[in-house]
């Protein structure tokens, strides 16, 4: 695509036209661009880098435009990374997705379907060895890749990737819904109560409902509800190995990193961010906004956008100073003996 074109659909601003015509084959990071790619820039830290780039196009924000090299098109935004993700996913379309193994959109023959599942139409793609099960339903266009479990009655919307290996049960999926390998979705939640003969299972009678447009990622599982439904809220995207327990309601437009644990009956709002490695105890709300820093523990109601960190989890603020006050104390001044004040 040419640069031109690409400022275009990023709705970025071309610095200098006549260098609109050149055309662009890839990307690159900033570190290593080369003739054909386009790059992006976004903080002071690199650039150093600008010295020498040899790349085609740059999208920047304006204060680095003086800093480019001469010959190189100057796509400016106020929101380079945003820009940038726009560009590489036209230049890049199937990336978008989990490539299949077999490489068409056909039903194979080594798949297993039910008599009574439902394939809207003939744009469904199924690989082989999946399985879809009695009273499934699949809406037009969705692609069930090898090795991939529907259970029975699951619905799943137009356009979504079931990757290899995913599994789900007692589920309903909006459209355009990315599920990356591995995931599990919609098996009993932890739900146990302690009896004179050890723990005694309480019923998982309910559902996973997910709205359209989420992503989920590899290895990541969502409990199906105990008495009530899990909710995943649409345009949420989740990260590898996350564990969502049973009735949990997530909002709308959610970030969650690796290896957070939600733990049963949590309210989480929309826009909501969850650093790698949070865990948020049970029964909880987390208002619309809020964001909770990596490696933190979730011990109370956390407010509508609030900003959180630490173990337990509290205002950013009050766990910054806190954190000073600890490393004054182990890593204080010393004294001419080499013994830390205090």
């Amino acid at each position: 695509m040419t640069v031109s074109k690409l400022a275009i659909a990023c709705n970025a601003e071309l610095s200098d036209e006549a260098l609109g015509d050149r055309i662009i084959t890839g990307v690159a990071p900033l570190s290593r661009a080369a003739t054909g790619d386009l790059t992006f820039i976004t903080s002071r830290v690199h650039v150093d880098w600008l010295a020498d780039l040899k790349a085609t196009a740059i999208i920047c924000h304006p204060r680095f435009e003086a800093l480019v090299p001469t010959g190189c098109g100057v796509l400016l935004t106020k929101r380079p990374e945003l820009a940038f993700a726009e560009a590489a996913q036209i230049l890049y379309p199937d990336a978008m997705t989990p490539n299949g193994f077999e490489g068409q959109n056909t039903i194979s023959p080594k798949a297993i379907i039910h008599p009574d599942a439902q394939l809207e139409d003939d744009t469904v793609c199924v690989e082989a060895g999946a399985v879809i099960a009695e009273g499934a339903q699949i809406g037009a266009g969705t692609r069930i890749l090898a090795g991939a479990t529907i259970g029975q009655k699951c619905r799943v919307g137009r356009d979504c990737v079931l990757s290899a290996g995913v599994t789900l049960q007692h589920t309903l999926l909006g459209n355009r819904v990315v599920i990356h390998p591995g995931a599990r979705i919609g098996q009993d939640g932890f739900g146990y109560t302690p009896s004179d003969r050890g723990m005694t299972k309480i019923v998982q009678i309910g559902r996973v409902i997910i709205q359209d447009d989420v992503e989920i990622g590899a290895n990541t599982t969502i409990d199906r509800g105990a008495l009530d439904d899990t909710v995943i809220g649409e345009g949420s995207k989740i990260d590898n190995l996350v564990q969502i327990g049973h009735n949990v309601h997530l909002g709308r437009y959610c970030a969650i990193a690796s290896q957070v644990g939600v733990s049963g009956s949590v309210k989480i709002g929309d826009g909501v961010m969850l650093g790698g490695n949070v865990g948020v105890n049970g029964h909880l709300k987390i208002g619309d906004g809020a964001q909770i820093a990596g490696m933190s523990a979730v011990a109370g109601d956390v407010p509508a956008g609030a900003r959180w960190g630490g173990i337990p989890a509290r205002p950013m603020r009050a766990f910054l100073k806190d954190m000073a006050e600890m490393n004054a104390r182990a890593f204080g001044k010393k004294d001419k003996k080499g013994l830390a004040d205090g």
